[in-house]
């Protein structure tokens, strides 16, 4: 089934568990009667550091790395390429506003020659038109079906739109598969699953990186795990996942987000997401404490979990 056919009449669907749909009042209850009483005050208020100088920093880095921009947003050097993946760096999300700036702007990133662009569904909090529109001349963006034409609208010239299971290869023998992902899309400009949502895979000679995007728990792991061996880093959400009854379907929460790295068989754990914006009933920093607090509770190598602070660097050894 995940590579049964996926869309039809001008929709996408996800075919091996179709989304049972939801009329907006009920995004509308999720988001005015939430109840946030369980939360303690550290946990309302706990959010990643935010370090100076990052793109002073930047531009002292020689070797590989990967840079947590925020939320989504990271910057991860291979080679002599870099690869932007979710660029957002608005102080909104359509409404939510940062809780934390990003580590950079566009223009720290003026200088960086290739750049590739990859998104990953149509949801504001990981496509921002104004970050396209200010993304360096020859930036190439990879993103899912549907989405060619938005960012070419906001001025991206140079768009390659994945199906799934599609594949690309950079000049410098950098290889990009466009994979299945359990989601959605959706915008006030664009209809309800008019445009694909994705993850990614990124294979560069001596390294390989998964960035699941957004996505709820689904075999699929199990598949790409099996597929893709060796994988050293995968970029896991862990933000929005409450409440379950609302959220579990396209968001995978905490223990769910360990079970998907399991499936992969990675070596490290970097999560994504948390810590910028409001989007669920748990506050925006509490996912770095859940996993923290799972990480001992099931007795988990702590070295394979790299929580950064924003503005942080991994070096790829």
């Amino acid at each position: 089934m995940l590579r049964a056919p996926h869309s039809k009449d001008g929709k996408y669907f996800n075919p091996w568990l179709p989304m049972k749909t939801r009329p907006f009042a009920s995004y509308l209850m999720m988001r005015l009667f939430s109840e946030e009483a369980e939360y303690t005050d550290e946990e309302k208020k706990h959010l990643p550091a935010v370090l100076p100088d990052t793109a002073e920093r930047l531009r002292e880095r020689t070797g590989d790395f990967i840079l947590w921009i925020g939320h989504g947003t990271f910057l991860i050097r291979l080679g002599n390429e870099y690869w932007l993946m979710d660029p957002i760096f608005s102080k909104r999300a359509l409404v939510p506003a940062r809780k934390t700036p990003p580590a950079i702007t566009p223009q720290d990133l003026a200088e960086l020659r290739p750049l590739n662009v990859v998104i990953s569904h149509n949801h504001y909090d990981h496509l921002d038109g104004s970050s396209i529109e200010a993304m360096p001349a020859g930036t190439r963006f990879y993103v899912p079906l549907g989405l060619g034409k938005f960012v070419r609208d906001h001025g991206g010239g140079d768009v390659v739109e994945m199906d799934w299971w599609e594949e690309t290869e950079t000049a410098a023998g950098t290889r990009l598969v466009c994979l299945p992902a359990q989601h959605w899309s959706r915008r006030v400009t664009q209809s309800a699953n008019s445009t694909l949502w994705a993850s990614f895979m990124i294979t560069a000679p001596a390294t390989r990186i998964y960035f699941a995007g957004d996505s709820g728990y689904f075999i699929g792991f199990r598949e790409l795990g099996r597929m893709f061996p060796g994988i050293d880093y995968a970029l896991m959400p862990v933000t929005a996942y409450r409440p379950r009854w609302f959220m579990h379907y396209g968001h995978m929460d905490v223990r769910e987000s360990l079970d998907a790295f399991r499936d992969l068989g990675a070596r490290f754990f970097v999560p994504t997401q948390w810590g910028t914006f409001h989007l669920g009933e748990e506050p925006a920093g509490y996912g770095s404490l859940e996993l923290e607090r799972e990480i001992k509770a099931q007795q988990l190598d702590s070295s394979k979990f790299l929580i950064l602070d924003i503005g942080e660097f991994v070096e790829i050894r």
